[in-house]
């Protein structure tokens, strides 16, 4: 019975000292860019809903009136990247991810995607996207957070 006490205050000690000692384990550092660098990209982004191969899938739905709204919906992606608009045009890449219908009246998505390219100068590097995205508007622009390869911030 003694020795589960001391155990007991050994775990409680413990469990008190870990703060202490985790308050370090990462830094922030500043990123300060020596030139700027720009490339661009050009690629069709292939999202298919039906058909017996669909490469983005219901995986949530909100309870709803009788509306037909998709306000709530989630779905989530496999979606080919090709050089072309043609879907059998050359593959590039797949954006993998999630998005979600995220508007009550105008739709709207929240994407939240990663770029991952497999052939050509970008093989084996991604972009990462995580942005409101008006479905309707003929010209968007999507918020790109980091990227790794040749799209890394820190080389």
């Amino acid at each position: 019975m003694e020795a589960r006490k001391i155990l007991e205050l050994a775990f409680i000690l413990c469990l008190a000292a870990t703060p202490v000692y985790s308050q370090r384990y990462s830094q922030t550092r500043r990123y300060i860019s020596k030139e700027k660098k720009v490339t661009n990209l050009h690629f069709f982004f292939h999202d298919t809903l039906s058909g017996k191969n669909p490469s983005a899938v219901l995986v949530a739905q909100a309870n709803r009136n009788k509306s037909g709204s998709q306000f709530g919906d989630v779905y989530a992606i496999d979606d080919p990247l090709t050089v072309g608009p043609e879907l059998t045009s050359q593959v590039i890449g797949n954006a993998q991810g999630l998005y979600v219908f995220a508007s009550q009246g105008i739709p709207s998505l929240v994407s939240i995607y990663d770029l991952g390219f497999t052939y050509g100068e970008f093989n084996g590097s991604s972009i990462s996207v995580f942005s409101r995205n008006p479905v309707l508007e003929t010209e968007r622009e999507l918020a790109v957070v980091g990227g790794r390869g040749k799209f890394s911030i820190i080389n």
